[in-house]
């Protein structure tokens, strides 16, 4: 009998398989006489061996394809694909997958269709036997490839094997071959979910007919010390499916009872110290589980209810995943009874596939850790809400530059100021990296701290400028700061190096707002503008960053064009009486962005001015005198009648004869009074005294110091603002 070549692809007639060219010629042999044996080596001038020798030397040396078959090939010859056959069935590969093909029977995207297993893995799929005119058999031999033809025996045992079973590498090259393709296999892999797939494709069918991987719970990262016992979770499975491919198809073969590799496995295991598995665990290398130490493990690893299922003999290895410390987990390579048992060099096998995944396993919780932190600090450093602010409407968005650098320096920001006023900003940080994101926090913080001083636009942008100086000599950033006022309806706006506002009206018409472009932060010894613009109600201004309008494919003032395009045109769709819904708007604005202009981190935040109408404002001077807590309660009580919120008149007339009581006693120039009806009522008192006051608890002895324990009490909220030519006490009163 005349065994038959088990290359990944079979070459066709007169190939000559080391080609350079990557692909199978065709070279027309002639035909030989019926019966006659194939040469072991084309071109070797050696004799063939006679027909039905056993020849060790020409099977186990010879390169895959050497024999040649006894007609010329009349096909189309296809290229070599990169792989290792474990199949010599009708020259369809059942074994892992090289770079660029599938591994048998999954789709494109590495999802077999076959059953789940038990871990959550999909099992592959194994091709049935298939003949072709080239199978390199000799004239008038049985062709391998027919159904009613006697299936091939195996060189080693001499028994049959199966139909559409795999069969086990045979030859030091299958093997390293095989080594090759599922290494880079587990190597593509990003996170941990992948690697574990890939060391199951690459394994089923080609090694082993199914696969258990156990991973330690939770898993270790870096180099910190795991605290409690050793738990080892089942992570996932693989196995050979029941289909079967009949006439072009698969079809699930009826199986009333599960088979024996389908039972093995349990969830959870804890591993107890001095056990048998923690002894081959920390053994590390890869054993056959006839073996006294793994018979004794085994138990322990999948059950003692489910042990009976394992194979008998040199069909399962145990292969400990140990990472760059310490072990992680362990792998259980399984063959059935119908496939040869595993040999000693397969035992290098598995311990170069395991080897690999607890490296891969170990990088991608690294990754993980990494991306973890990297989220982590994003998020802390952007707001996780936006305020709710009188008078205005906010909506963000932030957009990474890659999946792979999660964290940048855009950062936006909405603070609330005294006098119902907010401001806005938006700024970025060259680079989007960690130290970037450490730099852009800093300056968030700065930025908020001196609009808490109630600071000109033009001076935040100053005092900004100088905390990047001393940050370091390198630290450049632009940044756009805007307050708006909704009494005033007016916005001041001051521009350090940063892409212009756009503003959008509520007619439909988008204008990318004048303003001083200024020096960026970092720059130092330049001065900066504030310009003070209308800001109509219902009108929408769009702060953003470069990475929104800017990228390889088209420069900044073509982008800036193309968003002022894209608001009036989704402002149409609304008509020119009702203003776009605003988080809708950011979606839109977001999905002009094309597939190349995703160059650097995105921030957007949108304000809607509602504003405040100037019949919902009263505001009065008051003389710092004993008299004015009385003209403060009539006039409160006056403004009240005249919203229709009698109801409110005697919490009002408290409060504020409290509040004002306090301003006169410091003040020594006139004190404000101003009181705005919004969704609740706001009542604000201004002075000229910096100093804000703390609620304290008063004695019983105490003449004074309950007025803002009153206010606390009463009020729904209420708080000091510190101006720079004073402060204002205000606090809000649910409006019925």
């Amino acid at each position: 009998m005349t065994e038959h070549p088990t290359s990944f692809d079979r070459p066709s007639t007169g190939a000559d398989p080391t080609d350079p060219r990557g692909a199978l010629l065709r070279t027309p042999v002639p035909p030989r006489a019926s019966g006659s044996a194939l040469p072991a080596q084309g071109g070797t001038g050696q004799s063939p061996p006679a027909a039905g020798e056993d020849s060790p030397g020409a099977f186990e040396h010879s390169q895959p394809g050497a024999e040649q078959a006894a007609e010329p090939d009349t096909h189309r010859p296809r290229p070599t694909s990169e792989g290792v056959p474990a199949q010599p069935d009708g020259g369809q590969p059942g074994g892992a997958p090289s770079d660029d093909t599938p591994s048998a029977g999954a789709t494109p995207a590495d999802v077999a269709p076959g059953e789940v297993s038990a871990g959550g893995g999909q099992a592959g799929l194994v091709r049935p036997d298939s003949g072709s005119p080239d199978s390199g058999a000799p004239a008038g031999a049985p062709d391998p490839g027919r159904r009613d033809a006697p299936p091939d025996p195996d060189r080693r045992t001499g028994q049959p094997t199966a139909p559409g079973r795999p069969t086990p590498m045979r030859r030091d090259g299958d093997r390293l071959r095989f080594v090759g393709a599922a290494t880079r296999r587990i190597a593509r892999g990003m996170d941990l979910d992948e690697i574990v797939m890939g060391l199951c494709r690459a394994t089923v069918p080609t090694f082993a007919d199914a696969i258990l991987v156990y991973l330690r719970e939770p898993l270790p990262v870096g180099d910190e010390r795991p605290t409690g016992p050793l738990v080892l979770r089942l992570r996932r499975t693989d196995r050979i499916p029941a289909e079967r491919d009949t006439e072009g198809g698969f079809t699930p073969a009826p199986q009333p009872e599960p088979s024996e590799l389908e039972t093995v496995g349990a969830e959870l295991c804890e591993v107890r110290p001095g056990s048998a598995l923690a002894e081959v665990l920390r053994g590390v290398r890869p054993v056959f589980t006839d073996t006294p130490a793994a018979r004794a493990a085994l138990p322990e690893l999948l059950g003692e209810e489910r042990d009976f299922a394992l194979p008998d003999g040199r069909r399962a290895i145990l292969a400990p995943l140990r990472g760059r410390r310490r072990v992680i987990g362990a792998a259980l390579f399984l063959r059935g009874p119908e496939r040869i048992a595993f040999e000693a060099d397969d035992l290098l096998v598995a311990a170069q596939l395991a080897t690999h995944s607890a490296l891969g396993i170990d990088k991608a919780v690294l990754y993980g850790r990494e991306a973890y932190i990297a989220d982590e600090l994003q998020r802390t450093m952007l707001p996780e809400n936006l305020p709710r602010c009188t008078g205005v409407r906010l909506a963000s968005r932030y957009l990474p530059a890659a999946e792979t650098a999660r964290v940048g320096g855009d950062w936006y920001d909405a603070i609330p100021l005294p006098g119902s006023r907010v401001a806005l900003v938006v700024g970025d940080v060259m680079g989007h990296s960690m130290t970037s994101a450490a730099i852009m926090g800093q300056l968030r913080t700065t930025a908020q701290t001196l609009a808490g001083l109630d600071l000109p636009p033009q001076e935040v942008l100053h005092h900004l400028d100088e905390q990047a100086q001393r940050l370091g000599t390198d630290r450049m950033a632009t940044c756009l700061y805007a307050v708006y006022d909704p009494v005033a309806h007016r916005i001041t706006v001051a521009n350090a190096g940063h892409p212009p506002p756009v503003l959008l009206h509520l007619g439909g018409h988008a204008e990318v707002l004048r303003v001083p472009a200024g020096a960026p932060i970092g720059v130092g010894g330049v001065d900066f503008e504030a310009v003070e613009l209308d800001a109509p109600a219902g009108a929408t201004l769009l702060l953003y960053t470069d990475g929104l309008v800017e990228s390889r494919l088209r420069d900044v003032w073509t982008g800036i064009e193309q968003l002022r395009e894209r608001l009036a045109a989704t402002a149409q769709l609304t008509g020119p009486d009702h203003p776009p819904p605003l988080e809708a708007l950011c979606d839109e604005v977001l999905d002009m962005l094309g597939p190349g202009d995703r160059d650097d981190d995105i921030a957007l935040l949108a304000a809607r001015f509602d504003g405040i109408a100037p019949s919902d404002v009263s505001y009065w001077f008051l003389d710092p005198e004993d008299a004015a807590p009385g003209k403060a309660r009539r006039l409160a009580r006056r403004a009240l009648a005249r919203w229709g919120m009698e109801d409110l008149t005697d919490a009002v007339e408290l409060l504020v004869s409290e509040v004002v009581t306090n301003a006169v006693r410091y003040a020594s120039k006139p004190v404000t009074l101003r009181l705005l009806r919004t969704d609740v009522l706001r009542c604000e008192v201004g002075d000229d005294v910096p100093q804000l006051p703390r609620l304290r608890q008063a004695r019983a002895t105490d003449e004074g110091g309950r007025g803002l324990y009153l206010v606390n009490r009463l009020a729904r909220r209420w708080g000091a603002t510190r101006l720079s030519t004073g402060k204002v006490v205000w606090f809000e009163l649910n409006r019925g």
